[in-house]
This record gives structure tokens, sequence and C-alpha cells, in this order.
């Protein structure tokens, strides 16, 4: 039978779908990044935990790199998944490239990278004009946007190769509606359309790129700005269902294990609407409505 995660029991034993694949997620010391990497990790893959937050209290936010590794073991232990720690700053063109040398050195391989690292302003939802807000927030597309092509730029090489690979960017309906502010919703839209432009250069290679439009998540972030400022947020955000940060793992795992993910190469897709199509539900059972009416619709297209 079929278990809700993904994994399959046949014959007794467990067969997971991404056993022997490996994945970077960056930006997973906490949040959506967390919540892909546990779900990877559970469905066989050897996942490669990057982020800043090395020691507990580095942060306001709960949540380091070795503790979403440490948990990537524990959700693998069935079916061979396990999560490995790489604490690193993908505003460093050093480091980043230490990264997947590592990947390389101790893999030979690399099968899932999902670009997730992102700056968030401290005044993301402080609803100021753009030349009221300090020149620092570009530091959005830094860490955000540029981060995202130079770990491509990594990970193609070690993908093309071998004739496989899927490059996911973690991306938001901003493409066509208002969120946050100028620099992050440029951001944002610069993401969508990196990934279908990379997809057109893949495809040659067999590898696909594809960008997700995550919808509300109930990250720690997104419980604290709740906490501390409801009032200020949009009613599109706020009267959304938030599904839980495992919810996109969900959906790329099953995108990964996909034998025709190349159909889907270059093009957006809401990520509640992805799982939909797989069957997926959340981890607690329910499915998560498409924010498509109230928020829009995707840009691009396959390629």
């Amino acid at each position: 039978g079929k278990l809700p995660n993904g994994i399959v029991i046949a014959r007794g034993k467990i067969v997971a779908p991404l056993s022997g694949k490996v994945a970077v997620v960056t930006g997973a010391s906490r949040g959506i990044g967390k919540g892909i990497a546990l779900v990877l990790a559970e469905q066989g893959a050897t996942v490669y935990v990057t982020g800043r937050t090395v020691n507990p209290g580095d942060y306001y936010l709960p949540g380091t790199v070795g503790e979403t590794a440490a948990e990537c073991s524990v959700r693998g232990k069935d079916s061979g998944g396990r999560g490995i720690a790489v604490a690193c700053d993908h505003g460093n063109d050093e480091q980043v490239a230490a990264l997947f040398g590592q990947v390389e050195r101790e893999q030979g391989r690399l099968d899932i990278l999902v670009n997730n690292a992102f700056t968030l302003s401290d005044d993301l939802i402080e609803p100021k004009p753009f030349w009221e807000k300090p020149l620092s927030n570009l530091e959005m597309w830094q860490v955000g946007v540029r981060s995202s092509f130079v770990a491509a730029w990594h990970a193609a090489p070690l993908m093309a190769p071998q004739k496989s690979g899927l490059i996911v960017a973690i991306s938001g309906f901003v493409g066509v509606t208002y969120t946050f502010g100028v620099v992050f919703g440029t951001a944002k839209t610069a993401v969508d359309r990196m990934a279908r432009d990379m997809a057109i250069e893949l495809k040659p290679h067999n590898v696909a790129s594809i960008s997700l439009w995550q919808g509300l998540t109930m990250t720690e972030k997104a419980h604290y700005n709740m906490a501390q400022s409801k009032e200020k947020m949009t009613t599109s955000i706020t009267s959304m269902t938030g599904s839980s940060v495992e919810h996109p793992g969900r959906v790329i795992a099953a995108l990964a294990a996909d034998p025709e993910i190349m159909k889907r190469s270059g093009g957006t897709f809401i990520t509640t609407e992805v799982a939909q199509e797989y069957g997926i539900t959340d981890i607690d059972g329910r499915v998560i409505p498409s924010a498509r009416d109230s928020r829009g619709g995707t840009i691009w297209q396959p390629v």
C-alpha cells in the first residue's frame, strides 16, 4: 500500500521514491526550506541542508541547519534518507562554491536543487512606500534572485552530464499581485523568469527547471508576523488557508519522482494545484485550496 507521505510498502519492504537521490535545499534552518528538507529525506533522499543559523539563539526565530539535518536523518531512518548540515551564506559566492564542491566530492551527483533561500527585510510588512524604506532592502535581490542563479550555476554542471535533475524555485503570486512592496515583488517575479529561461538552456540535457507559487505557509516567521502585526497585512493574505511547511515538500518530492517531469519544465505552477493533480494532502489530511481566484494565475508555461 501507499502511505500518505509517498512511501510505498511493497512485499513488506519500504520503497522510497527518492532513494539514492541527492538534494540541496537552501535556506533550510527553518520555514519552508526546513519542511521541504524533511519530506525529501523521509522519502529517501540525502539532503544537504544549508543556512546561516548554526547556533540556537543566533536568530530571533528557532531553528538551525544542524537541527534540521538531524531531524531529516530521523525522518529518513526507514527510507535511507538523511540530512547533512552545511553552514552557508548564500550571499557569499565562495561559501556557495564550497557547498557544491562538497556535494560533488561526497556524492558524485546532484538530483534536486530547491532554491528557497531568501532574505526578508525586517520592515517587509511595514506599509511604507519604497522610497521611505532603506536601500538595504535590496538584500532581497542579493539573497533571493542572485543567489538562486549562483546555486543553479553550480548545480547545472552536476546535473547536465547525468542527463537528469530538477531545479525548483520557491516563488509566489507576486508576479501578478502586489505583495509586500516593490523590491519583494520584483525579486520573486525575476525568479520565475529565471526558472523559465534556465529551462530552455537545460532542456537539451534533460534537466528540469520550474517555479512554484507558494501561498500562505505557516512558517515560524508567519506565526510571528501574525502575532505582531496582523492588522498591517492585506486581507488577501490573512484570509488565505495556510499550509504546513511540509506541504510544498510533498509536492516537490512528487515532481522529483515523476518520470514525465520534463513536460513541466519551464512552467510556473501553483503549489496547491500541483498537489491536487498528484492527490497530495497536507500533513493533517487537508486539501489546500488554490488562491488563483483571489490572487491571480501563473504567467509562464512549460517550454
